[in-house]
């Protein structure tokens, strides 16, 4: 049924007017090392090939908190204390200059390790910078999404507005001159969806937009991320858990080099040792680690709207009391079990019981598809190889977007994006 309705919107794609060929990036001159996709994905890029940027002591930036959902105070459990108000970070500039907004990947917090990065990239470039969780990770599900069911991109862009206007009220002094916005991953859609909203709201008038490795179809990278878990792996059978091959292979490792050494060098110097994971392993890897996101969504969703379908709507739950049984029950709910038992439920319970093709349609760029091919200021980096891509994703992105897609020949999904060519080209972007 999905199959079909990606052939539906990609032939609705081909009766687009014909626009201007897509920045196909050559891999020869491209010259990032990493061609297997499973491998960039995990590994990155190598430390020499990326580009020099602040450290933290260099950049004026602190934390703030918003208190957006203020009755989530009274009805979260006590051991959520710390995210009933939600977190984010500001770098500032200490002249007027834009302010760029960065939104996070799938189930990640406002400090994760892209955000972090690509912070420091543009706060380097003169950008004041505000970096936000994903609707999807559990402190914005808690402390600012109103349904606390993420997955409807609608409803997750105007979660995330508020939260953006909300930052700019807290901050009235800070001199911005304009306002960009990026994302990376399911942020990316997000962002998408936010910059459509902001056409009408008008509260930035955002000059650039930028997705990063955008899901087209969120229902396609969401089976492709799942079928991940199920690969087969080598070594792995009853009496060996995956993790305890890790482990293995992980000692070995170190063993082997004669020290510890855990820096941001080290999956890809791991790669190139004899205990490199094959693709089997890297694929399990890069499922397990996005399994472990939709348990944290699933369960943080059922335990906010007390659903019963994880925790027992009435159980007592205190700062002492362990969720541990809870959380494993969650691990067996992949992203399509969340998508089945929660969203899709409260999803046609307020539309009057709409289809699963029309949820489809409306949660990826499908959606915005005439929006995209019509404004300027939005682009898309993306590769080639990028994990969560399916048949028909890069046809639609190259009839929607044009030239304002530049396509990657290798990077895996986000691997690089800490590249000194991508990261030359994002500059390059927004300083227009």
């Amino acid at each position: 049924m999905l199959r079909s309705w990606r052939l539906v919107a990609l032939l609705g794609g081909l009766l687009m007017a014909a626009a201007a060929s897509a920045r196909d990036i050559d891999a020869a001159s491209y010259g990032y090392p990493l061609t297997n996709p499973f491998e960039a994905t995990i590994a990155t890029t190598p430390p020499d090939q990326r580009p020099t940027l602040p450290s933290d002591d260099d950049i004026n930036q602190s934390d703030y908190s918003l208190n957006l959902r203020p009755e989530r105070a009274f009805t979260l459990p006590d051991n959520f204390w710390a995210v009933k108000k939600l977190k984010y970070r500001l770098a500032r500039q200490d002249h007027a200059a834009p302010l760029i907004f960065i939104i996070a990947g799938t189930g990640a917090p406002y400090s994760s390790s892209i955000n972090e990065y690509l912070k420091k990239l543009f706060y380097q470039a003169g950008f004041h910078v505000v970096q936000l969780s994903s609707p999807t990770s559990y402190d914005f599900m808690s402390a600012a999404s109103r349904f606390a069911t993420p997955g409807i991109s609608q409803d997750d862009a105007e979660d995330m507005y508020r939260v953006m206007q909300a930052v700019r009220a807290q901050h009235p002094r800070l001199p911005v001159s304009e306002y960009y916005l990026t994302g990376y991953s399911l942020g990316a859609l997000d962002a998408a969806f936010v910059s459509h909203l902001d056409e009408t709201r008008r509260s930035f008038n955002f000059k650039r937009v930028l997705l990063l490795n955008p899901p087209v179809n969120l229902y396609t990278s969401i089976n492709n991320l799942d079928k991940l878990v199920q690969t087969q792996v080598k070594g792995i059978d009853r009496s060996t858990t995956f993790y305890e091959l890790m482990l293995q292979k992980l000692t070995r490792y170190f063993q082997d080099k004669g020290y510890i050494d855990l820096n941001d060098a080290l999956l890809y110097d791991f790669q190139q040792s004899k205990q490199h994971l094959s693709n089997e392993q890297m694929a399990m890897l890069i499922g397990t680690s996005f399994r472990f996101s939709a348990a944290d969504i699933a369960f943080t969703s059922d335990l906010i709207n007390r659903r019963g379908l994880i925790i027992p709507p009435k159980f007592p739950i205190t700062e002492g009391s362990s969720l541990t049984p809870f959380f494993k029950r969650a691990l067996q709910c992949d992203f399509d079990c969340y998508m089945t038992e929660q969203v899709i439920p409260m999803w046609r319970a307020r539309t009057d019981g709409n289809s699963i093709l029309q949820l489809v349609n409306q949660v990826s760029l499908y959606a915005l598809a005439d929006y995209l091919h019509g404004s300027d200021k939005i682009a898309v980096m993306h590769n080639a190889d990028d994990v969560i891509l399916g048949p028909g994703d890069i046809g639609f992105l190259r009839k929607v977007f044009g030239d304002r897609l530049t396509l990657y020949p290798h990077g895996g999904h986000c691997g690089n994006l800490n590249y000194r060519v991508n990261s030359d080209a994002m500059l390059e972007f927004f300083r227009g």
